[in-house]
């Protein structure tokens, strides 16, 4: 199994979603657990790295294991060793590259 290094890509808010169906409205902001640039490493198994957020973790954790097993996904990806995923938050959604290293 190799590692893989989990960097925060984007950050996103959708501000008209967010008045229409949250109470809080467009108050609520973007995801308060990330910034752009934050960085994790998985090491295997199926412990979340500390300090990302435990949703993302769920929704991330099903590709972030098979890339980490060796799986690839040509012909979709043209880079072998990366992969984008994202959190399934859809007012403020977090993007995350996803890089297999070595051991």
């Amino acid at each position: 199994m190799s590692m893989v290094k989990i960097t925060v890509l984007r950050k996103a808010f959708y501000e008209d979603i967010a008045e229409r169906y949250l109470t809080e409205g467009k108050e609520v902001g973007p995801c308060p657990l990330h910034e752009e640039g934050d960085s994790y490493v998985y090491e295997g198994g199926a412990e979340k790295p500390e300090g990302l957020c435990p949703w993302a973790w769920i929704d991330i954790y099903r590709g972030i294991g098979a890339f980490s097993a060796g799986a690839v996904n040509t012909p979709w990806n043209n880079r072998e060793n990366e992969e984008v995923l994202c959190c399934t938050d859809g007012v403020r959604p977090v993007t995350f590259l996803i890089e297999r290293t070595e051991d």
